[in-house]
């Protein structure tokens, strides 16, 4: 967005503000950025204090006697050492929301410098400052606007430092709405509604924002004397105190006080509204007939002109009558030039206009998948990612800017968003360990974590099929390499000068042997593969190995094998052969018991169960010990 939109939308400081709750929505935040006291504003706003943010320091401006709303006094700006990119995260539920900015240096860090940095919503770029700033934007400030999508159940509100300007904001507002409002039923979510000119003809500037004056979505008026071409004095505004009919309701809930005023003009009434080219602009229509001497369709006609094409013909009376609302819009595709032209040229009594709006639709840029969203702020917290590094917002968007420090990123295949390809974090003074969650970049080619800190065991996740370069070395992983990475196209691996230990897998090493780089120096614990030293037979990572565990159960087959077959022999096949008679079954049992051949052969069991035991334990501590 240009500067000039932000020069456009610069308002006085006599101005108030006031964002009543909208309805039937509940959420909204009044952040007073910078403040760390909660306040209520005239208009009986509760501004809460300073929260959300990722970073930064707070400030006040240089002359607060300036500035008569106290969220326009203090402000948090982001320097260098938070890092290029900060955020305000806030939780909501998914919707639709109007979000409204109050952005002011005023001299406030003393070095007569206003800040160049850009601004985006949900990871689409929609704010550029750039400095210088005007003298009157520097001093005064600027309140911009817009309305986005929440889908995710987080607002990202975030800011880009060019060079080594520190970007800076005293207030943010966010108001649910309705989420059909504006056509979206028709131009879908995928779109963000950047405010070029919000007018109430006939008016001076007014509701929330500025006066007590109602709008259900928070919305601020302005008058539309300084867009309107040709002479002013030409121009009469005509107003009224009668209730305006078709207002105050779903899903726009355009307010009525917007209808109760108008501009009217003999003749062509133009304005020009400053945009920016290569952009579609949704354009937004308000009449009422408030002239009580029309009183019959035909009486006001007049054609409605964007940039010279023709898009309706207006007769207010026939479409709804007196004094009752009546809106339409119009969607300028890809304009060219600087200037959005509006012009209402009659056709029958003079033209009449009671509001009019200039949305640019910007189109939300590609986001990162969200399952690899969910990987990178778990890395963020395990790796302990320090905050010079700005790990905040989407990893990956916009586009129009890099990537999370040290993360590269690309389009899926499929073009719908976008993957984690490359994490470079070598010698970041990390001190944290891999998150298991590291899985979820299935598109990871690359992992350099090299010298660093770090330790844990290494996740068993690790190494997707993607994975070709993998450098841990020089941190202080522990436990045995999972097998996860032998399922990988690697061919490079580097593991030196960890306390690894464990049976290296054969599949693993064989990368060196395909032509591939593969160090695994430095880890007494590892073993199996050339020149590393032979695995013990029984025991592998600190516990049996498959070959203890299949050895100690093939030897408990064969001990009960035996014990059957002793008893066999010397219990049952010997106590038949001591009669030429069968006993009574009932005192087949009372024999047995009785026998001293059972006796003997009971006490044989045992025996040679405790002399298995004892064996079994002393083979396994033998393993454990060598």
């Amino acid at each position: 967005m240009s500067f000039l939109f932000l020069f456009l939308l610069s308002l006085a400081i006599l101005l108030h503000s006031s964002s009543p709750m909208p309805y039937p929505y509940n959420t909204s935040f009044h952040i007073d950025c910078g403040s760390s006291t909660p306040s209520t504003d005239s208009y009986n706003i509760s501004w809460l204090p300073d929260k959300f943010f990722t970073g930064g320091s707070t400030s006040v401006v240089s002359e607060p006697l300036h500035f008569h709303l106290q969220h326009e006094k203090t402000l948090r700006y982001f320097p260098l050492s938070s890092g290029k990119k900060n955020c305000y995260n806030i939780p909501l539920p998914a919707g639709r929301y109007y979000i409204r900015t109050f952005t002011v240096y005023d001299n406030y860090d003393g070095k007569s410098h206003s800040p160049s940095f850009d601004a985006s919503v949900e990871g689409t770029l929609v704010f550029s400052w750039r400095s210088p700033w005007p003298e009157s934007l520097t001093r005064d400030g600027a309140y911009s606007d817009l309305f986005a999508f929440v889908k995710d159940g987080q607002l990202d509100f975030c800011f880009y430092s060019i060079a080594t300007d520190p970007p800076a904001i005293a207030s943010l507002e966010v108001v649910q709405i309705d989420p059909l409002s504006y056509n979206s039923a028709q131009t879908g979510d995928s779109y963000i509604l950047v405010n070029y000119g919000r007018l109430s003809p006939g008016s001076s500037q007014w509701g929330p924002g500025f006066t007590s004056d109602l709008d259900a979505f928070g919305r601020s008026w302005q008058s539309d004397s300084d867009y309107r071409a040709g002479k002013s004095e030409s121009y009469k505004v005509i107003t009224t105190k009668e209730k305006i009919t078709g207002t105050e309701k779903a899903p726009n809930y355009f307010p009525m006080k917007l209808y109760q005023s108008a501009v009217t003009i003999e003749g062509r009434l133009e304005y020009e509204l400053p945009v920016d080219a290569k952009l579609d602009y949704l354009v937004w229509f308000h009449f009422a007939e408030i002239d009580s001497t029309v009183k019959k369709a035909g009486e006001r006609v007049f054609d409605v002109l964007v940039n010279d094409k023709n898009v309706s013909r207006v007769d207010i009376f026939k479409e709804v009558g007196s004094f009752a609302a009546y809106s339409l819009n119009y969607t300028e595709k890809n304009l060219s030039s600087s200037v959005l032209n509006v012009t209402l040229s009659p056709v029958a009594g003079a033209p009449l206009i009671c509001g009019l709006e200039n949305y640019a639709m910007v189109p939300a840029d590609l986001a990162t998948v969200p399952e690899q969203v969910v990987a990178m702020k778990a890395l963020k917290d395990s790796l302990r990612v320090p905050d010079r590094m700005g790990w905040n917002g989407d990893p990956c968007a916009p586009t129009d800017w890099d990537a999370w420090e040290g993360v590269t990123c690309h389009t899926n295949k499929n073009g719908t968003g976008l993957v984690i390809t490359q994490i470079e974090l070598g010698s970041q003074g990390l001190k944290g360990y891999i998150s298991e969650q590291i899985s979820l970049l299935s598109n990871l080619i690359n992992l350099n974590l090299s010298t660093n800190s770090l330790d844990g065991t290494l996740p068993i996740g690790l190494g997707q099929k993607s994975l070709a370069r993998l450098d841990l070395s020089d941190n202080q992983f522990s436990g045995s390499i999972p097998e996860s990475l032998t399922s990988s196209n690697l061919q490079l691996v580097r593991l030196n000068n960890n306390l690894l230990e464990g049976r290296v897998p054969e599949e693993l090493y064989s990368v060196g042997v395909h032509g591939g780089t593969i160090d695994l120096s430095g880890n007494k614990g590892l073993c199996g593969v050339p020149p590393l030293p032979d695995c013990p037979l029984f025991w592998e990572n600190g516990r049996l190995s498959k070959g203890g565990k299949i050895a100690i159960g093939l030897s408990c087959f064969l001990f009960v094998a035996v014990l059957l077959l002793v008893i066999y022999i010397f219990c049952i096949r010997r106590g038949r052969n001591d009669y030429d008679f069968g006993l009574p079954s009932d005192l087949i049992c009372k024999y047995y018991h009785r026998s001293p051949v059972f006796i003997s052969c009971l006490s044989l069991i045992f025996e040679l169960a405790l002399i298995y035991i004892l064996y079994i334990s002393d083979v396994i501590t033998f393993i454990a010990l060598s």
